[in-house]
Parts: structure tokens; sequence; C-alpha cells
């Protein structure tokens, strides 16, 4: 049997693998002459970084890939465990460091926020819970399938609904059970991670900090590019042609089921198609004639961001490698954000700086900084204007806190912002996460990873459920083999 698979992110590249294993002959269509999308890296002026993603949880999600092609993944790629997970700065000159040790962070936050341990103890105790049972079903199963919905886990899980906060936002989920506001600011915080507003976004995204504070965060030896170079070594070793620079055009179709790909002319046939190209593209773009789903497809966009790679002729202690600023009106930054398709003159600020662990990354008493914020999904935007405005606000936000004017650090700059992601990686709108989850129902209403109108068609990747971000695009991966797998057998 031979499979297609359109673009080589992560997820394209985990279901290619995961085919081959199971017995598919594949073919991989990359229209850059590069693979990873999203992660990928480069050098300015002795300086290098990661372009995209720069936190790695759930390390066992990539494991499984090279497990389940029968290899072990040490001989692939190395990894640690960070024994701090961020640094967070608050406009008052709170500073909190997010140990990985439980113990630790239980006594720096009580510490720095004179709130009681069993607040922040039990609140860990039930992102845990409703992970193992809600979560776990969310990210791990094809919500579109209904034995999912028949199973004795979900059976235990809808007994915990009262708990899940499916019928509140997860700010007014943080604030029954945590009540400091600056401790509800950072637990607020992780609806960003899949491009969303904490002020609209269910509670359930309450399991997210059960990844970081129970499990842990992890470094790839060699930074996160090491990731997309460990799964193409695998694609080589399992005998997987990748194409670069060539841009699919159109899915073949005959008698209604996809049978292969057009590119440059020709034609490739194939058993079943898997694409992890957004999925609005795949439809608007690849299926010629073809109805799209436009209600599905047609859903509010999660964020995008704006993103500032500085070469800083300095170090600073009091930062580590993953750290944020936060804003002093926080739901004001959304309100501009999803309301208004806005940049907030005070954004929250996040740097990554993996010199802090990987010497080379930087030259001697110097540092990478990878500089983040949220920003809007395209709207018609006049980005020039939001780029140099934004830039000179993140600069006299940093200067401030760090006491230090850091634009006369800065030694070589480049810029990613919505336009060039959308360009680069095909993301509509040049959102990250395809649709934003600020409804109760987002993760029910997310495009799927099989096409029930195209037989044969299948999708992975950030687009589809079970969403963005590394370990997502892994499971999303894992689901569309498996549906595949079974389908065909």
């Amino acid at each position: 049997m031979k499979a297609i698979v359109i673009g080589s992110g992560v997820a394209g590249l985990a279901t290619a693998n995961r085919l081959r294993a199971e017995g598919f002959e594949v073919l991989i269509f990359e229209a850059n002459a590069y693979a990873g999308g999203k992660l990928t890296a480069f050098t300015q002026g002795g300086y290098r970084f990661d372009a995209g993603p720069s936190l790695f949880t759930m390390p066992h999600f990539l494991d499984d890939v090279f497990i389940a092609c029968g290899r072990n993944p040490r001989d692939y790629y190395q990894y640690k465990k960070l024994g701090v997970t961020c640094h967070y700065f608050y406009e008052d000159g709170t500073h909190i460091i997010a140990y990985a040790d439980r113990e630790k962070l239980v006594k720096e936050i009580t510490g720095k926020l004179q709130v009681s341990e069993k607040i922040i103890r039990n609140y860990l105790e039930l992102s845990k819970t409703l992970y193992e049972s809600a979560g776990k079903i969310f990210i791990e199963q094809p919500l579109r399938a209904w034995r999912t919905w028949l199973s004795k886990a979900v059976a235990k899980a809808l007994l915990k609904i009262p708990k899940m906060g499916l019928f509140t936002s997860l700010n007014q989920f943080n604030e029954k059970h945590l009540k400091e506001s600056r401790l509800v600011q950072l637990f607020n915080r992780y609806a960003t991670y899949n491009g969303s507003d904490p002020y609209q976004a269910p509670g359930i995204l309450s399991t997210i900090p059960h990844l970081e504070f129970n499990v842990g965060t992890f470094l790839p030896e060699g930074g996160m590019h090491a990731i997309t170079q460990a799964l193409v070594r695998l694609t080589y070793d399992q005998g997987i042609t990748i194409l670069y620079e060539s841009e699919v055009d159109e899915i073949v179709l005959k008698e209604g089921r996809a049978r292969g790909v057009i590119s440059k002319g020709k034609i490739y046939e194939a058993d079943v198609v898997v694409s992890n190209m957004d999925v609005y593209f795949t439809w608007h773009k690849l299926l010629k004639n073809i109805p799209p789903p436009e209600r599905t497809l047609n859903q509010e966009r999660s964020s995008s961001a704006l993103i500032f790679y500085w070469g800083i002729k300095k170090t600073f202690k009091e930062l580590s490698l993953h750290n944020i600023f936060f804003a002093a009106d926080y739901r004001k930054e959304f309100e501009e954000l999803f309301q208004h398709k806005r940049v907030s003159d005070d954004p929250t600020i996040y740097v990554n700086i993996t010199s802090k662990y990987i010497a080379s990354d930087a030259p001697a008493d110097c540092e990478n900084w990878f500089v983040m914020i949220n920003v809007p999904a395209m709207e018609g935007q006049d980005w020039d204007a939001i780029i140099a405005k934004a830039r000179k606000n993140i600069l006299t936000k940093l200067s401030r806190q760090l006491k230090t004017n850091v634009e006369s650090l800065i030694e070589n700059e480049s810029v990613l912002d919505p336009r060039s992601i959308e360009q680069r990686t095909n993301s509509y709108k040049g959102a990250l996460y395809g649709t934003s989850s600020n409804s109760r129902y987002a993760a029910f209403l997310r495009h799927g990873n099989h096409s029930k109108l195209i037989p044969n068609l299948y999708f992975c990747g950030g687009s589809v459920h079970p969403g963005g971000g590394i370990p997502l695009c892994l499971q999303a991966a894992r689901i569309t083999s498996n549906l595949v797998s079974k389908h065909f057998k």
C-alpha cells in the first residue's frame, strides 16, 4: 500500500514514520527546502536560534514514534529535565521562580505571594486528576469516533464533569481555586499554549499545568531543532523519501476517493493521502471543485506571534531558559487581542534563551534572545506599523524590568510576524494553532483527522484535532496513523 504525506512538519514526519512501520510505502512532499515546518533553526552573526516552538513537554510522546518503528529513541536524540520551569516577572517587582521540584515551587510561591501551601498543592493535584480523566481523552482519542464515547474511561470522566470547568472560563476556574491575583495570572497564561483567551477559553485548560509542574519541562541536546533532525533521520533510516521544494498543487480524486497528488505537473498515485498542511488551505487550495466545510474552517483563529531574534552582547543572571514578563492588565491585553484584533501597548513578553544551557548558541558573554509576544491572526492590520510600535514597547518594558538599556545591547536582529508565518508554513492568517479554544465546544468543533466526505483522505498537524504544539501534533500523528491502519486492515 502506498501513502502520501503532504508536509514535513512534526506531525507529518511522525505520521509518515508510523505508517511506514505499518508496512506502507511512504512519500513525503515538502514545499520548502527544509523539513520541520515551524520547528526549524537558523544562525545570524554567531548566534543560533530555534525559530519556532521553544517548550518541550511530554517527551514520551516523541519517544513513542521511535518505539513504534522498532527503534531506540536514545539513538536519535537526548534530552534533559529542567530544574526551573520558568521565571515570572510582574510589574510590582514580584519575581517568581517556578521550580520543577514541587516542594521548592510551593515554598517559592507561598513566600512571594503569601498564599497557603494547601491552595497550590490542591490545584496541582486537581490539574493532574482532570488530565488523567478528561484531558487524556481529549488529546489521545479521535473525538468523532463513536467508540471513543462508549469506553469505560469516558464513563468515568463524565462523573467528574462538575470539577472540569467546562462551563466556566479558565479565569473563573482559577479565581475560584487560586484566589490571589498574581497566582491567577500565572495559571491563566496556560490558555496561550493553544493560542486562546483565558477569559473565554474553558476551565478544562487547567489540565495543562500538570504537564509542566507534575511531569516536567525538558530541553533536547542541541536545542528544539534536534527534534526535527531526529525525526528526519528516522525517516531516512526507514527508507522514506522526502521530496523538498515540491509543493502539492492538487489532491487527486477518483470516484470520490483520494488517490494521489499532483506536484510540478506530475501525478503521484497512492492508496491514502495524509495532509499535514493547514486544513484551511488543504480544502481551499488542494481540493478542486469540492465544497469545503466552511462552518468548521471559518471558526475563530488562534493567536499568532511576533518574534524578535536578538543577539545580546551581555548575560543576565536573573534570566533562565524560559522567562515571562507579565502585562499589568492581563484582561485588557486579551480584549485587545481577540475582540479588537490589536496588539496591546503593554503586552506580556516571553524571552527564551537557549544559550543558558547550550553555550555554543551565543558568543562568549552573550545571549541569544527569542523575544515573543502574542498578536492576533491577520485581519488586514498594518503589520509594519505594529512591529515598529511593539518593538519600542517591548524594549521599554524589558529595560525597565532589567534596569538595563536593552536596545544598546542588540548586536543583530531578525523578525518573524504573522505574514511570514503564513508564507513559510501555510498557516491560515498566521494563526499558530489553527482555531482558538475560546468556546466550551471548541474541542468538539475542531476539524477531525479523517474526512468523512472523501474516503482515504486524512489530516494531521496543529490545525486539526487535538490541536497545536509539539505534544498535540505528535498525538495527532498517532491518532491519524491508527485510523489509517484500522481502515486498511
